[in-house]
């Protein structure tokens, strides 16, 4: 991983992203994405993740992020990959799942190349963190994040995209709670 991406400072929040192997569109079924979702909210109540910011698409997870002390950013992320990475492969496993050969023989194949993967592996290596040291750069991101389903296509409105935060910043309830970033104005 280039140097200039790895979280230096743990009081910052970090923009990070997530993406499976080949960009797979594994998050199609909502008890995969329920995964990921309850998975951050163990991270927040059980290991000190600070979510200020969240979407997940069919491929990837965006996050505005940090830890709380003595918990570190770097491994929260490890255990959060390593636990959801064994958990999709059991829901692909176990549920209907009509590409389940094709899904698994990819992450199957991404073993190759990893020698600390020996079984399947789901998420690709990396989470690219950005430091969002400024209002400046965590209104960006954080416009990013919320708008990547709008121009995916997927909805018009941010606020109706079901897994994201953006819902939390217009007032109503999301699927998780964040930590809201006040910048004197709406997004």
């Amino acid at each position: 991983m280039s140097d200039q991406y790895r979280v230096r400072n743990p009081e910052e929040v970090y923009f990070v992203t997530f993406t499976i192997v080949d960009w797979v569109d594994v998050f199609t079924r909502p008890s995969y994405k329920q995964l990921i979702i309850e998975s951050l909210i163990y991270c927040q109540q059980q290991k000190g993740l600070e979510v200020y910011s969240y979407c997940l698409m069919t491929n990837h997870l965006h996050l505005l992020v940090s830890a709380k002390h003595p918990a570190t950013l770097p491994d929260i992320i490890r255990d959060f990959k390593k636990y959801t990475s064994k958990e999709i492969v059991k829901l692909i496993q176990n549920e209907p799942e009509s590409r389940r050969d094709w899904i698994l023989y990819r992450f199957q194949y991404h073993t190759k190349y990893s020698s600390r993967v020996q079984d399947y592996k789901v998420w690709q290596d990396g989470y690219h963190g950005i430091a969002c040291d400024n209002a400046s750069i965590l209104s960006q991101k954080l416009d990013y994040i919320h708008n990547n389903p709008v121009r995916a296509g997927i909805v018009i409105v941010s606020e109706h995209y079901q897994y994201s935060s953006a819902a939390n910043y217009s007032g109503e309830e999301g699927m998780m709670n964040v930590v809201l970033l006040d910048f004197g104005f709406a997004f």
